[in-house]
């Protein structure tokens, strides 16, 4: 039996797309104003960075030739769909973990488009403190991490057992 989509968690997928139209300008807007490896200081500890990475996130994977491109994408596909079906059986108004899973899905394909598009990722949040060097990284990156924060948060704050109560 099907179920408006505006009654599951699918209404958020609004949210995806925000993530996924941010992620693309910001990552169009590096390529055409800095050259690979140029920096742009923002602030004295944060700077824009243009990287590829060609691995996964920390660069995981990144010298092992290429058959980690598909690789990657495939589990993203795969993360994708599991969420997507997530939100669909959930409700709408389960908001914390639909905004979750929506800004990871919106994460994911923002990254997926750049590996499939272009071979690789395209970084450019840069983090530094003196000699300390954080991962560059990306607004999808944010979306996906944000997302686990957030599924994190959630199971704190409704453990399994008060979760069972409202769906019973």
């Amino acid at each position: 039996m099907s179920k408006p989509v505006l009654s599951t968690g699918l209404r958020w997928l609004w949210l995806v797309l925000v993530v996924i139209a941010i992620d693309f300008v910001s990552k169009q807007w590096i390529m055409n104003n800095l050259m690979l490896h140029e920096s742009m200081p923002v602030m004295p500890f944060f700077n824009f960075f243009y990287a590829h990475n060609y691995g996964a996130a920390f660069s995981f994977l990144a010298d092992k030739g290429g058959w980690q491109r598909w690789f990657f994408a495939g589990i993203a596909v795969a993360i994708v769909v599991v969420l997507l079906v997530m939100m669909y059986r959930s409700k709408a108004s389960d908001r914390l973990n639909n905004i979750a899973y929506a800004l990871i899905v919106g994460g994911a394909l923002g990254n997926l488009f750049d590996r499939a598009y272009h071979g690789f990722v395209v970084d450019f949040i840069d983090f530094t403190i003196g000699d300390w060097h954080f991962a560059t990284f990306n607004i999808a990156d944010c979306g996906i991490c944000i997302g686990a924060a957030l599924i994190v948060l959630e199971g704190f704050i409704n453990p399994t057992s008060k979760r069972s109560e409202h769906k019973g």
